[in-house]
């Protein structure tokens, strides 16, 4: 798998039809109407996100690895 920014990444599940609620901190909050869960991507600069990290929110959100 493919090593993402959390910057790509927040543009990634924008496409997909989340939307950004707020910025706190470092961690941009999504949510998607219809879906019960919440997205909390943490943005630091370009710095790519680890591994674990990447899978849990790609889980969340329904993502796979083509989407990356």
């Amino acid at each position: 798998m493919k090593s993402v920014s959390g910057k790509k990444l927040c543009s990634i599940v924008e496409q997909k039809g989340w939307v950004l609620r707020k910025v706190t901190g470092s961690h941009h909050i999504y949510e998607k109407s219809g879906v019960d869960p919440i997205l909390s991507i943490p943005v630091h600069s370009n710095k790519d996100l680890k591994i674990g990290t990447l899978k849990s929110i790609m889980k969340l959100a329904d993502l796979t690895a083509e989407d990356l």
